[in-house]
C-alpha cells in the first residue's frame, strides 16, 4: 500500500515538473529568461517560508553555512538556469529526454564522492545511458544543435544538487532546503538580467504563466518529498521516468514539436538504461539484506 501511494505521487511529482517546464517555456518567448527565475525563485521561496513556519521550523538555520549546503547552492544555479536556457532554445522533449540521465551521473558521483560501489552490469547501464544522450545532442553531425549542451550541463547541476542534498546536514528539513533552493534562484536571475541589459516587462499573459509554474513546481516538490517518504526507494524511483512521457505529450500537442527516430531511439536507451540500473540496485539491496539475515541468524 505504502509503494502504491508513493509510487502515484512520484507520478503526480513527474507531471507537475512537466507543466513547470512548458509555463516556463511559453513565458521565456514574452520576458526575459533572467526575470523568470527572479520571480520563479521568490515565489518558490515565499511558499517554502509558509511551510517551513508552519512546521514549527527556523526559517534561517546557521547549518546553510555548511560546505554541502553552499555546493548545492551553486549546483542548485547551475541546474535551473541552463534547464531553463535548455527548454527555451531546444524542443522540450529532448531536454526533458537528456535531463533523465541525472540518476546515471548521480550514481557515479556516489561511487567516486562516497565511495559506493557500482558492478560491471551498471557500469554498462551508464555507458548505455550515455549513448542515448550522444543520439540525441549528435555531436558533429548535421542535426547537431549546440544550445542541447545546456542540458547536458543541468544534468549535471542536478546530479550534484542531489549529490549534495544527500551530504547536508540531517537536522534540516526538505522545507527548509525549499526555501534555500528557490532563494538562491533570485540573484542569480537578477544577475543574469542587468548582464543582458533585457527591459523589465511583464504582462497578465507571462505574469499568470510564471506564477503557474512556481505553483507547479512546488507541488511537484512536495509531491516528490511525498513519494520519497512513502515507499521503498528502489519501487518508486523508477517512475521518474514518466517525466519524459509528460514532457513529450506537452512537446507535441502544447508546442507542436516533432521528435524524429533518432531522438525517440534515444530516449528509450536512457530510460532502459536507468531503469535497469534501479532494478539491479534493487535487487543487490535485496541479496545484501539476505546475507545480512542470514550471518545474524548464524551468530
Amino acid at each position: 500500500m505504502h509503494n502504491t501511494r508513493g509510487s502515484l505521487f512520484m507520478v503526480i511529482a513527474m507531471a507537475a515538473f512537466a507543466i513547470e517546464d512548458m509555463f516556463v517555456k511559453a513565458a521565456a518567448g514574452r520576458v526575459a529568461i533572467g526575470l523568470i527565475l527572479a520571480l520563479f525563485g521568490l515565489g518558490g521561496m515565499l511558499v517554502f517560508i509558509l511551510l517551513t513556519l508552519k512546521r514549527g521550523e527556523k526559517v534561517f538555520h546557521p547549518a546553510i553555512l555548511s560546505r554541502p549546503l553552499l555546493l548545492r547552492a551553486v549546483c542548485e544555479v547551475t541546474g535551473r538556469l541552463t534547464f531553463a536556457l535548455a527548454i527555451t532554445l531546444t524542443p522540450l522533449s529532448s531536454a526533458s529526454a537528456i535531463l533523465q540521465a541525472t540518476p546515471l551521473i548521480a550514481m557515479l558521483g556516489a561511487a567516486f564522492i562516497f565511495g559506493e560501489r557500482i558492478g560491471i552490469k551498471r557500469w554498462f547501464s551508464v555507458v548505455v545511458g550515455f549513448l542515448g544522450v550522444l543520439m540525441i545532442i549528435r555531436p558533429g553531425l548535421e542535426g547537431f544543435e549546440a544550445a542541447s549542451l545546456f542540458a547536458v550541463i543541468a544534468t549535471l547541476g542536478f546530479a550534484g544538487r542531489d549529490l549534495a542534498t544527500r551530504a547536508a546536514p540531517p537536522v534540516l528539513s526538505n522545507m527548509q532546503l525549499g526555501v534555500y533552493g528557490f532563494f538562491v534562484l533570485m540573484p542569480t536571475g537578477l544577475l543574469m538580467l542587468l548582464y543582458s541589459g533585457e527591459p523589465v516587462q511583464l504582462d497578465l499573459i507571462s505574469s499568470a504563466q510564471i506564477i503557474g509554474a512556481t505553483l507547479f513546481g512546488v507541488a511537484a516538490y512536495n509531491a516528490l518529498t511525498i513519494a520519497m517518504r512513502s515507499g521503498d526507494v528502489s519501487v518508486v524511483s523508477p517512475f521518474r521516468y514518466t517525466r519524459l512521457l509528460f514532457a513529450l505529450l506537452v512537446g507535441v500537442f502544447v508546442f507542436a514539436e516533432k521528435p524524429d527516430l533518432i531522438t525517440l531511439l534515444g530516449s528509450l536507451l536512457i530510460v532502459s538504461s536507468g531503469g535497469y540500473t534501479l532494478l539491479q540496485s534493487r535487487r543487490n539491496a535485496a541479496i545484501n539484506k539476505g546475507e545480512n539475515i542470514t550471518g545474524d541468524c548464524a551468530g
